[in-house]
């Protein structure tokens, strides 16, 4: 599939060892997220999704169209980079895009979480009451079910002083 519209950003290499596909946090846009090509390999190259609704990207955010667009990306990576490892690295909410990636038939050759979450409600409820939470949340990502069946390997980073997703759901992905 061709896309003709804008998805993200990259910086490419020549023949790359691998190929990620970021999925960035919810705070900021595709701009925010220069940082993430300084701490891969120089011999990857490395795609910055958009998320619709975001940045120049047309849309609405949702989690449906986040993961719609996470698997458009990632499928045009698999069919421009055929042969090479695509991976997916997701940042915060965007853990909620890369886990649901490895839960496809042909998912990537390995995942990395950056603070992820475990359930996105129970992130949620600790900062609100339950019944707030049900009655907002209309939809939820469950990162644990997302990798039950992934057999690549997986990196997860959890940050101790994160006051919006705590640790404890970074061990609770494991």
């Amino acid at each position: 599939m061709k896309v003709n519209r804008l998805i993200g950003f990259s910086c490419l290499v020549e023949s790359p060892k691998n190929v990620w596909l970021l999925i960035h946090g919810n705070r900021g846009q595709v701009a925010d997220r220069e940082y993430v090509i300084h701490c891969l390999s120089i011999e990857d190259s490395v795609f910055i999704l958009e998320y619709p609704g975001y940045g120049n990207r047309s849309g609405k955010p949702s989690r449906k169209s986040f993961n719609e667009a996470a698997e458009e990306a990632y499928w045009e990576l698999r069919e421009r980079f055929p042969g090479t490892p695509v991976c997916v690295a997701g940042e915060s909410i965007g853990s909620g895009g890369a886990c649901y990636l490895a839960s496809l038939n042909s998912p990537p050759d390995k995942v990395a979480l950056v603070v992820p979450f475990d359930v996105l409600s129970s992130v949620a409820k600790e900062k609100f009451p339950s019944v707030i939470v049900n009655l907002v949340l209309k939809s939820n990502w469950n990162n644990v079910d997302s990798l039950s069946g992934y057999k690549g390997p997986v990196d997860i980073f959890g940050a101790k002083l994160d006051t919006i997703i705590p640790v404890s759901h970074e061990q609770a992905i494991v």
